[in-house]
């Protein structure tokens, strides 16, 4: 089972929108981010996605802290394929952050490229 935590301002809607994809290999809980780089750090959970109104960086900016820049990465106001986010995954990002408005586009492209690793 593959454990995704969500935070920042949408982080219930963004747990909302992976849970009705209905992918049993995912759990999916709402989280703070100091909780969640604590959870990542002590390998209690696998993956976080955070977000802000811009997707630019608050979203992640306690986590770039704690868990390292180079296992995060910001989409800022793009929205990537699935072939983007599974290469992300594929160099060891665990750390995502997106514009609350798009939760809708992102949030299952996420989740998709996540189950899809297995």
């Amino acid at each position: 089972m593959t454990k995704i935590l969500t935070g920042g301002v949408g982080k219930t809607e963004v747990a909302k929108t992976i849970s009705d994809l209905g992918i049993d290999t995912l759990t999916v809980t709402v989280s703070s981010d100091m909780d969640a780089a604590m959870k990542l750090r002590g390998r209690q959970a696998d993956y976080y996605l955070g977000t802000c109104h811009t997707g630019a960086g608050a979203s992640l900016g306690v986590l770039v802290g704690l868990v390292g820049a180079v296992k995060c990465h910001t989409f800022g106001r793009s929205v990537p394929t699935e072939e983007e986010v599974s290469a992300l995954l594929a160099e060891g990002k665990i750390v995502f952050g997106f514009a609350i408005d798009q939760i809708d586009v992102i949030a299952p492209v996420m989740a998709r490229a996540i189950a899809a690793r297995g």
